[in-house]
């Protein structure tokens, strides 16, 4: 999915035009007109606190992912500034079940900002927090609004001086929201979170990484896109068949990470540039690896061979950094296109390998079901987003203490089971409990 950037100034916009952006590509008059309505709605509120974001730069955002006319009017009508003017039943009745859900489940999300700073700073309980995310989130589009949502609050906040309210948002999007879009596989909703957060959290660090690339980040691009098409015009030039290049430009977050774990400065790092070959055939990927060993001046130190010798969790490709144009480094993957399906969905755990955690399969598995449900609209797809809420987190239940403490129980766990999770003497002296506001 590509994210595109938009436009901040949407309030000043003419409602039908605003309108017809969000309509693009619409076939059905139907949608159209839900649309219009959830514009309708937000319209009159539009210019109330714009320190945070509003429905429309986020419904903009997402139909530049391609989401579905359902999702662009949830989050219209998931604005903070309708919750009290729009119930959840007249969502319902005016707009469908399914909208009424995904806002549901958006406004939830919201609720817990409320005690997240509580839990955030234990590896552990940000991870019951994600998972608790996704487990009780009955549609997946919800997730990606709120995604947007944070997206665009931070591109308002870098913006500002140094705030508590800055920097609790900041850290929350680095522990919450920023894996939420890694296990998802929105990477460019992911990069840009890491990098507005860790520019709110640590503005020193960002300058100085920032300035030590000595160049933006469309220069980079564009010395990749120039690598790539030299790339390319060698491997033709070999008669190697049925690959594809393309660049991965690496992003300050991700530099700042590698020379922290690493302890390395940033003139030690290989891979602030780095290109992907994927082609079809084992043998051609060291094909062209002899190719780019051939063409470009390698560093031996930077070389793996992880299709030899594969990582723990399966993760297979091969790894080289050569020295291209200009003395610059660039780190070259080659891989077939299964090992590259293997490690975006399989059990290689693309997303576990970049936040360093245990594995899981049968969670994994519900992560690569969702990641596919983002990225079609059919109806079977559809019939399976409820099988997904019904079935593949039937094994979890999720409980949170008054504190906001996260506990991850098996399946048939009780009130009571909770309360000695907690501690003995609570669960001893347990009598009773509220559930949804009833004993």
């Amino acid at each position: 999915m590509k994210y595109a950037q938009i436009n901040n100034e949407l309030h000043d916009e003419h409602m039908d035009d605003v309108v017809a952006m969000l309509c693009r590509k619409e076939s059905n008059p139907a949608n159209c007109d839900d649309i219009r309505r959830a514009v309708g709605y937000f319209w009159p509120y539009r210019y109330e606190n714009l320190d945070l974001p509003g429905g429309l730069n986020a419904a903009v955002s997402l139909k530049n992912l391609g989401v579905d006319h359902e999702t662009v009017v949830s989050s219209i009508l998931s604005c903070y500034v309708l919750k009290d003017v729009i119930s959840l039943e007249q969502i319902a009745h005016e707009f469908g079940d399914n909208v009424a859900v995904l806002v549901k489940s958006v406004r939830w999300m919201n609720a817990l900002n409320e005690s997240v700073d509580d839990v955030i700073s234990d590896q552990k309980q940000a991870e019951y927090l994600r998972r608790m995310v996704l487990a009780v989130v009955e549609d997946v589009r919800a997730v990606l609004i709120k995604l947007v949502f944070r997206l665009e609050r931070l591109k308002r906040l870098v913006k500002k001086e140094h705030s508590p309210t800055q920097q609790s948002i900041a850290k929350e999007t680095l522990s919450l929201y920023a894996p939420l879009a890694n296990r998802l596989g929105i990477g460019q909703i992911k990069w840009e979170m890491e990098d507005l957060a860790f520019r709110c959290l640590n503005p020193q660090a960002y300058q100085r990484i920032a300035s030590a690339l000595e160049e933006k980040r469309k220069d980079r691009e564009d010395y990749i896109h120039s690598f790539v098409k030299e790339l390319k015009k060698s491997l033709r030039k070999e008669k190697v068949r049925d690959f594809e290049v393309f660049g991965r430009p690496k992003h300050i977050f991700s530099i700042w990470k590698k020379m922290y774990k690493k302890q390395i400065q940033f003139e030690d790092l290989f891979d602030v540039r780095a290109v992907r070959v994927v082609v079809n055939r084992v043998t051609d990927c060291y094909k062209v690896l002899g190719v780019v060993h051939s063409n470009w001046k390698h560093i031996p130190s930077e070389f793996d061979d992880y299709i030899a010798n594969p990582k723990n969790n399966g993760y297979q490709s091969l790894h080289t950094a050569v020295i291209g144009a200009g003395g610059k480094a660039v780190e070259v993957q080659i891989r077939t296109r299964t090992m590259n399906e293997h490690a975006e969905y399989g059990v290689a755990a693309h997303w576990r390998y970049k936040e360093g955690q245990t594995e899981d399969s049968q969670f994994q598995r519900t992560i690569n079901a969702l990641r596919q449900m983002l990225e079609t609209t059919s109806v079977e797809d559809k019939v399976s987003a409820d099988i997904l809420s019904t079935e593949l987190f039937s094994d979890r239940v999720f409980a949170r203490t008054p504190k906001g403490k996260i506990f991850e129980l098996p399946q048939g766990s009780t009130v009571l089971d909770f309360a000695y999770y907690v501690h003995t003497d609570i669960g001893h002296r347990c009598r009773g409990a509220k559930v949804d506001g009833r004993i």
